[in-house]
C-alpha cells in the first residue's frame, strides 16, 4: 500500500512499508526528513546530506528505485520512483516544460505528481505521462489551483491518499493533495 500525505503546499511524504520518501522538503527541512527516510530534493545541493537525494542520476535505497532527472542544466530536479512495483513521477517546481528525450527516460508512470502551474502547461504534461492517477499539490499559486482544477476535474480534497492493491481500472483518478 502506498500513502501519500501533504507536508506542504509544494511538498509530501510518500509511506510504503518501511521505505519513506519524503519530497521536496523546504531546503531547511531537507536534512531533518533525510533522518527518517529517503528525502528527494529539488535543488542539488553542494555538500549530499545522509538520506538526501539531490542529483540527476539512479539511485536504489531501501528497496526503491528512483531516478533523478535534470532541468535547467541540473539545477533543478524530479524524481520518477518504483515503490511497491508502482511507477511514480514526481514533478519540482517550477514545473517546467519537457522534452522528448526526459519524457522517454520517465517512460510510462502510474502516479503522477506535480504542483499546480500554468493550466496549459499542467494539461499537456497529463496528456503526455496518461497517468491512471493523478496528484496534484496546490504549489504556491492559488489562481494557478483554481485554473488547473476547472481544466482537469477534480474529483476530491485530501489530506493522506492511499493505494491498496490495484490502480484504478479505467479513467484517471484525480485528487488534490492538500
Amino acid at each position: 500500500m502506498l500513502t501519500f500525505t501533504s507536508v506542504s503546499p509544494t511538498s509530501f511524504r510518500l509511506q510504503n512499508g518501511d521505505a519513506t520518501l519524503t519530497v521536496f522538503p523546504n531546503p531547511s527541512d531537507a536534512a531533518k526528513s533525510g533522518k527518517s527516510g529517503i528525502t528527494l530534493a529539488a535543488v542539488p545541493e553542494e555538500e549530499g546530506s545522509q538520506g538526501v537525494i539531490s542529483w540527476p542520476g539512479e539511485y536504489n535505497i531501501s528497496g526503491v528505485s528512483i531516478r533523478g532527472i535534470g532541468h535547467d542544466d541540473g539545477r533543478q530536479v524530479s524524481y520518477v520512483a518504483d515503490p511497491d512495483h508502482i511507477r511514480c513521477a514526481f514533478l519540482s517546481e517550477p514545473v517546467k516544460d519537457w522534452t522528448d528525450r526526459q519524457i522517454e527516460a520517465v517512460g510510462d508512470v502510474s502516479v503522477l505528481v506535480l504542483p499546480a502551474a500554468d493550466a496549459k502547461l499542467t494539461q499537456k504534461l497529463v496528456d503526455e505521462f496518461d497517468p491512471r492517477v493523478l496528484i496534484l499539490l496546490p504549489g504556491k499559486d492559488k489562481d494557478a489551483l483554481k485554473s488547473v482544477e476547472k481544466i482537469i476535474g477534480v474529483k476530491e480534497r485530501v489530506g493522506e491518499y492511499k493505494i491498496k492493491g490495484s490502480l484504478p481500472a479505467e479513467g484517471r483518478e484525480v485528487v488534490v493533495l492538500q
